[in-house]
């Protein structure tokens, strides 16, 4: 009989040499009582319904046309996308389009079949290489004092501008209904791509868009994290000396020196004041969590127990807390301590877990965890999330094949992670969500792995 190939690094370093008696996991009242899970795509927002009108066009450029459609529908998906809108069918809108304040007629569009709470709106010019666009967020139901919004963008008119100038409006909107929490549309994911028997880093807009190589090395690259300022990427790659953690400039567009340490260096990840970097490194000969500065100085180990440490990622709200996975019991575990090395929890209570990201808040840690892995096992590899002062947990993936590398958007509103549905390792994809589950939607096709959600 034998286990199905593994693929992350866990499981990659903690592979069994045996088979092993089919773990039992223990009970928990948590796992059979789910309405206490409240993530951020709800807390203190309720879903308001908006209609999102088509820009009026106010010029008659050629190339205009082209550009307000792509404005239009960039507009209306970020907003669909954002998990707090009841966004209007466009079937169900007025036909009358509204350029400026003076041209909305409320009533028609807060009454049926509309019934929209709020109405984006505005114009859209393209003139001499630039364009400008005009927007307005209007209360339909306050008659007395509409406008809640007013924005001017004017900006050179190409495709990829318009889609921008779409995302910042859409932000911005996101940002004043969203209970101050900013929006995602401006986002990057970066991820690994596999290129002609390599695997480069590469990123992307949020939404699937944009989709473009950063490294051009020729080599096997994995495990991309973007600093939080979003200057640098640093991932691990196999070169003459093994793995090991190398840095790229977003700013210079250029590989930047990152020190080596002998062994086996891996999964790097952040501090939220981007001062320090943890990763896992076997230069002693067991794989153990490291932490150093962010140019790979002064590394200390914070790990030192028997059996594999693996892919720490901090707390993104404190900075003092580490998550990560260990082999210390055998089966990898998802533990949680001090970054320090102190205050060592177990959060897991058997199956195998891989690949853990903290939610922005501090509050939840996503993973990807096999409860029942062991030979004639049901089930298989989904994405869970839990809340790190319970060890409550909801599954927020459900038969869709094989799942890894959660990652958290910085608005604590959504989860990007790989999925491959027949669990090939080739017909791996990027894939979005918001963070309960629902809204998922494919960012890549197939050959695409490993994503990280940059910080803002």
């Amino acid at each position: 009989m034998k286990y199905r190939p593994a693929r992350s690094l866990a499981q990659i370093l903690l592979r069994p040499t045996a088979l092993l008696a089919l773990f039992v996991l223990l009970s928990s009242p948590a796992v059979r009582a789910q309405d206490w899970f409240k993530t951020e795509t709800s807390a203190g927002v309720s879903n308001i319904r908006i209609a999102v009108a088509d820009f009026k066009p106010t010029s008659s450029d050629p190339q205009g046309a082209s550009l307000k459609q792509t404005f239009d529908t960039t507009l209306f998906n970020d907003l669909s996308n954002a998990g707090i809108f009841d966004v209007v069918s466009k079937s169900l809108l007025p036909q009358a389009t509204p350029g400026a304040p003076a041209e909305m007629n409320l009533a028609q569009w807060s009454a049926a079949p509309t019934n929209a709470a709020m109405v984006a709106f505005g114009a859209f010019a393209s003139s001499g290489g630039r364009i400008t666009v005009n927007g307005f967020l209007f209360d339909a139901k306050n008659t007395q004092f509409p406008q809640v919004l007013s924005k001017q963008y004017n900006e050179e008119a190409n495709e990829e501008m318009a889609r921008q100038v779409a995302h910042r409006f859409a932000d911005e909107i996101i940002f004043r209904l969203g209970g101050g929490v900013p929006g995602i549309a401006e986002t990057k994911v970066y991820y690994v791509r596999v290129a002609g028997g390599n695997k480069e880093i590469w990123a992307m807009d949020y939404d699937g868009a944009n989709q473009h190589a950063i490294t051009h090395l020729g080599a096997i690259s994995i495990s991309p994290r973007v600093s939080p300022d979003n200057s640098r990427v640093a991932f691990s790659s196999l070169g003459r000396e093994g793995f090991q953690i190398r840095m790229y400039s977003l700013l210079l567009n250029r590989m930047v020196s990152f020190p080596g340490g002998g062994g086996t260096n891996l999964s790097p990840a952040w501090s939220p004041n981007g001062h320090d970097i943890a990763f896992s490194s076997s230069r002693t000969g067991d794989p153990e969590i490291y932490i150093a500065d962010s140019n790979g100085g002064a590394a200390r180990r914070v790990t030192s127990f028997r059996g594999p440490d693996v892919s720490p990622v901090f707390n993104p709200k404190t900075g003092s807390q580490i998550a990560w996975i260990s082999g210390r019991t055998h089966l990898p575990q998802l533990y949680i301590m001090d970054a320090d090395g102190s205050a060592v929890t177990r959060l897991t209570d058997g199956g195998y877990a891989t690949s853990p990201s903290w939610s922005p808040n501090g509050q939840f840690i996503a993973f990807a965890w096999d409860r029942k892995y062991g030979p004639g096992a049901p089930g298989g590899q989904d994405i869970y999330v839990m809340e790190v002062a319970t060890k409550r947990w909801i599954q927020v993936t459900h038969d869709i094949g094989r799942c890894d590398f959660p990652s958290w958007s910085p608005d604590g509103r959504h989860l990007v992670f790989a999925n491959s549905p027949d669990g090939r390792a080739s017909s791996t994809r990027i894939v979005s969500m918001l963070a309960d589950g629902t809204g998922r939607r494919n960012l890549t096709g197939p050959g695409a792995d490993m994503p990280n959600w940059s910080w803002k």
